[in-house]
């Protein structure tokens, strides 16, 4: 049985380790990912403050019920708060659709809600993995 070089070992073990780094590394797009995401498993909304002066973010609600989103489809401002809330009798969740959507990414809830925070303006379509027909879209100005 023929035995392997120490040197070619090293070789092997090297290059294993680059695929895994470009592999780890390589998804994704070009355009800055910063955004506030906020997950809650009970109904009561977060408490939020603003200092005197202080531009308040406006704040929206989607019920995802019925095996829909209501409403479907929103505009909101840069800096907005959109809140998803589950309390349908199936779990569901919001999956971003796109390399523009990719932060949009709940966990799947049977009731509760979850927050994200858009930092850039543009379109961003999203919907329920489980239930692929349930879609909606968020356009931030």
């Amino acid at each position: 049985m023929p035995m392997v070089s120490r040197a070619r070992s090293t070789q092997v073990v090297a290059g294993l380790g680059l695929a895994a780094t470009m592999l780890l590394s390589g998804c994704g797009s070009d355009e800055p990912k910063s955004a506030t995401v906020t997950t809650t498993r009970s109904a009561e909304p977060a408490a939020s403050s603003t200092a005197p002066g202080e531009k308040k973010s406006a704040a929206v609600t989607v019920d995802a019920d019925n095996m829909k989103f209501s409403p479907s489809e929103v505009t909101v401002k840069v800096g907005d708060t959109v809140t998803w809330k589950f309390s349908d009798s199936v779990p569901h969740n919001v999956q971003g659709i796109g390399d523009r959507a990719m932060g949009l990414n709940s966990p799947i809830f049977d009731k509760g809600e979850w927050s994200y925070t858009f930092t850039a303006p543009g379109n961003y379509r999203y919907l329920c993995s489980l239930h692929p027909q349930m879609r909606g879209s968020v356009t931030v100005e």
